[in-house]
């Protein structure tokens, strides 16, 4: 799927044709990385698991100290009218938040506004491809700084460590720190072994993703066994499933590690189950 190039954005209180698009060079965010961002899908024309990024977002803006650009309604305003101006039917909406415009200097300004930009990405979530076949991902170093829980714009490592996957065929990088697997280079981390679901905990290590939320009170409700720990490459090599979460993935199979196959080689019962209820409960919400 291919994003128009007549797409609709928005920046700082107007929505405006994308290649009129633009903000100012003194702006924190492209000097300093100084800013938080956040992902929302959208099925069938309509944004899901929207409370829980609400307070993701929330809570990235607090530890940053960045006020909000305006209030929680307007922001889901903004959104939902990007949604409708570009005739959105699948795919995400992008938001981006930063402390704002001011002469480069480290300390906060003073009495500087935050900025706000926003746009839309057609994807396929529903049907993709890769959720029959599942997906190979090799390990990568985890060269991040010691924030991970903060949804930050500061994403060098993660570009380098998609780079590194990219480059060896993969569709993506699990991150490695001290032989444990941390997180994928833009999604959540996960292994089965013996109908035990294992995942690592939160802690300032990981993003707090919300699929990996969802998908744990999914698997609560289905029955399904989640222990929350640290797994090491060696125990991920040798599960019988292993699978990836993120806004456009829900539960996407693992089926190789850095060349080695993963169970049986395909995606297993539970990755396929945990998928099918998300997809379920997405579709509902989207529904209402």
């Amino acid at each position: 799927m291919k994003n128009s190039l007549n797409r609709i954005v928005y920046v700082n209180g107007d929505y405006v044709k994308e290649e009129n698009a633009v903000i100012s060079v003194f702006d924190r965010g492209f000097i300093f990385g100084d800013g938080i961002y956040e992902v929302v899908p959208v099925i069938n024309g309509k944004l899901v698991d929207k409370q829980y990024f609400l307070e993701r977002l929330e809570r990235s803006l607090a530890e940053l100290s960045i006020a909000w650009p305006c209030c929680k309604e307007e922001y889901m305003a903004v959104m939902n009218q990007l949604i409708i101006k570009n005739n959105l039917k699948e795919g995400i909406v992008y938001s981006q938040v930063t402390r704002g415009v001011a002469d480069r200097d480290f300390p906060f300004p003073n009495d500087t506004d935050s900025s706000f930009v926003a746009f839309t990405s057609v994807m396929n979530i529903l049907n993709s491809p890769d959720i029959k076949t599942g997906i190979s991902v090799i390990t990568t170093a985890d060269l991040r700084w010691k924030r991970r829980d903060i949804k930050s714009i500061n994403l060098l490592g993660q570009v380098l460590a998609k780079q590194d996957a990219i480059s060896k065929n993969a569709i993506e990088g699990w991150m490695v720190e001290d032989g444990k697997v941390t997180e994928g280079v833009s999604s959540s981390a996960y292994i089965v072994k013996d109908n035990l679901l294992i995942t690592r905990p939160l802690s300032n290590s990981i993003l707090p993703g919300i699929r990996r939320r969802t998908l744990l009170e999914i698997s609560k409700s289905a029955g399904i066994d989640v222990n929350e720990r640290l797994f090491t490459v060696e125990e991920a090599m040798a599960a019988d499933e292993a699978f990836i979460s993120s806004a456009t993935t829900m539960a996407l199979a693992v089926i190789s590690i850095d060349g080695n196959k993963i169970g049986d080689g395909k995606p297993g019962p539970i990755t396929q189950q945990l998928r099918a209820l998300y997809q379920e409960r997405m579709l509902k919400e989207a529904s209402e």
